[in-house]
């Protein structure tokens, strides 16, 4: 498996740059129109354990989501899915990559129902 600097440093940066790569390992999903569980069949690399690399685009709040000065409208991520969410959990970790942050990791854990009285799942994402 990548390790999260080989994930965000060249995986993600090549991906943001329009590079190709050299093995196209890492399919692009639209994460919160799918449920935890479709996922699994969607991967490119085929594994007898449970992890699997995706590219998804963050989709964010409409209007006035970002109330209480969380930086304004369209600012935070909507995770719902049409049978849950996903909730972060945990503090968010940097990855670094010789010596240098570039990026942020953030353990996100799957809710069934809405929230925020969904029941919590063992699904978890790191993203």
């Amino acid at each position: 498996h990548p390790t999260d600097e080989e994930l965000v440093s060249y995986y993600l940066r090549r991906r943001v740059l329009g590079r190709r790569l050299r093995i196209d390992a890492i399919a692009e999903v639209d994460l919160y129109r799918l449920e935890p569980w479709d996922l699994p069949p969607l991967s490119r690399i085929r594994s007898r354990d449970a992890q699997w690399y995706f590219f998804a685009r963050l989709d964010r709040k409409v209007a006035g989501a970002g109330a209480g000065g969380r930086g304004g409208p369209g600012n935070r991520t909507n995770r719902a899915t049409p049978r849950g969410y996903w909730k972060t959990t945990g503090k968010d970790r940097e990855v670094f990559h010789r010596g240098r942050a570039v990026g942020m990791k953030k353990t996100l854990v799957f809710h069934a129902g809405r929230a925020p009285k969904g029941d919590r799942t063992n699904w978890v994402m790191h993203e």
